[in-house]
């Protein structure tokens, strides 16, 4: 059965209603709250299946990279997106580093704040995918 979402026009709670496509239209629809009928229909969300191949191919376009290298918390919050679009835990020091570069760390203070970083070769944020090295 489909899920129908509202919002009650008096008390403004919203709520979500199981009927048939049939019931839809004909069957009165109340506010399970303050049982008010001044009801207005809600819009949800939809969700679209992609590939990961397309996930990554929208997020490899050169023109959302543009600027980066100059602002830590736009690289920061394309690197959360890639995390998730990926599906994929990263781990706590991956967290610790999109946090930092959220709240406008650069990459150079976050290498030297944590240099064993980049794991056992020393490779500091250099080894992260290369994110200080934008040319």
């Amino acid at each position: 059965m489909p899920t129908y979402q509202y919002r009650c026009l008096n008390c403004r709670k919203r709520f979500e209603v199981f009927m048939t496509f049939s019931e839809y239209g004909s069957k009165p629809v109340v506010c399970p709250h303050c049982q008010s009928d001044n009801i207005q229909r809600r819009i949800g969300r939809i969700r679209v299946a992609r590939s990961e191949e397309s996930r990554l191919e929208s997020m490899a376009d050169p023109a959302s990279l543009e600027g980066l290298e100059n602002d830590p918390k736009a690289l920061g919050q394309m690197m959360r997106r890639m995390s998730s679009e990926m599906g994929e835990e990263m781990g706590p020091e991956f967290d610790e580093v999109i946090d930092r570069l959220e709240a406008g760390q650069s990459p150079d203070d976050i290498e030297k704040a944590l240099p064993d970083l980049g794991g056992e070769d020393g490779a500091g944020m250099g080894g992260m995918g290369g994110m200080n090295d934008f040319d």
